[in-house]
């Protein structure tokens, strides 16, 4: 069986997501993988100087240390299983181990006050 660090160290060596990489995250972590992927490949996660924040479909969430501001993460996840994370701090993961996080340089807190 796939865990967390089995895909994330896969991930981080081929340093793409390959099928075998994909089902890995899909088997581990079902529809929320399945979002994460989706949202790396359309460019969502973005990091700025203070937070990285993936843009979800009605709002934005922020990512640090694996947690997340969102609902999800809040409400639904046990903390204490690394299998039961928000789609917004998978995406993070896989985003970061394949250098597919869109970069800029301001600071998020000062971005947010136009949104």
């Amino acid at each position: 069986m796939s865990t967390v660090e089995d895909w994330r160290d896969a991930l981080a060596e081929a340093g793409a997501l390959t099928p075998a990489i994909v089902k890995e995250i899909l088997d581990v972590h079902g529809d929320r993988g399945q979002r994460a992927i989706e949202a790396v490949t359309e460019r969502r996660v973005k990091e700025y100087r203070d937070f990285t924040v993936v843009v979800g479909h009605g709002d934005e969430y922020i990512v640090e240390d694996g947690e997340c501001t969102c609902k999800d993460s809040e409400y639904n996840l046990d903390p204490a299983d690394p299998t039961q994370r928000c789609w917004h701090a998978i995406a993070v993961d896989i985003a970061e181990r394949i250098d597919e996080i869109d970069r800029h340089d301001m600071w998020y807190s000062e971005v947010r006050e136009f949104l």
